[in-house]
């Protein structure tokens, strides 16, 4: 998925080296979903980790189909999901790799993927989204701002304003692109909260420019 592989991320879990999993639901993911009035659906979350937005969302009654690159995340994200007494379809698997859903869906999240994924292919990473959202349905991303003054080398990967829209508008018209700041995380033992973009994006419909 990214330079990083599976087995790489797998360690993270093992090591407990996952800064970006405090157990909480993403605030920026439950604005969205108040602001525009987002209704249950169908959801695919991508880089579900340990599975806290899966279960926030299939409490809010989403029918929730989430992914992992590492199995620990996903056994874990299993784990909780059961303890919650929800029902959600997890699976581990690179979005790089994976088949287009039979049926596309609605509403795709993801939280620090696409900012990583895109060191790879951005263009790879972009089609796979757009093949799994719905025409006109909606794709939600936080990631990494790159007007971060003084970014923690240990932080999460950034990117541009100009580098988003050059890279979704193809096939996702824009919605929302706002700046915001991730939950609390913490880097090298002290509590931080990194700048974000929240980015809301529309799938370009059929006959319109991308396809």
């Amino acid at each position: 998925m990214t330079s990083q592989t599976a087995s790489d991320w797998n360690n993270r879990y093992v090591q407990g080296d996952t800064p970006w999993d405090n157990n909480l639901p993403d605030s920026q993911l439950q604005r969205v979903l108040t602001e525009f009035e987002l209704r249950p659906s169908r959801v695919l979350e991508l880089g579900c980790g340990t599975g806290t937005n899966a279960v926030f969302l299939a409490q809010q009654g989403f029918a929730v189909t989430a992914m992992d690159i590492a199995p620990l995340a996903i056994a874990k994200a299993q784990s909780r999901a059961q303890a919650a007494g929800v029902a959600i379809d997890f699976s581990a698997g690179d979005i790089l790799e994976c088949p287009a859903p039979a049926e596309p869906f609605p509403l795709v999240f993801d939280r620090g993927v696409y900012h990583c994924v895109r060191r790879v292919s951005a263009e790879g990473f972009c089609r796979k989204v757009a093949d799994a959202t719905a025409p006109g349905g909606l794709y939600f991303t936080v990631a990494g701002n790159a007007n971060e003054a003084e970014a923690a080398a240990e932080g999460p990967p950034r990117v541009t304003a100009e580098e988003l829209c050059r890279e979704f508008s193809p096939l996702f018209d824009l919605v929302l692109l706002r700046e915001a700041r991730f939950d609390p995380v913490e880097i090298n033992g002290k509590l931080d909260q990194p700048l974000c973009w929240a980015a809301l994006w529309r799938r370009k419909t059929v006959g319109s420019s991308g396809g």
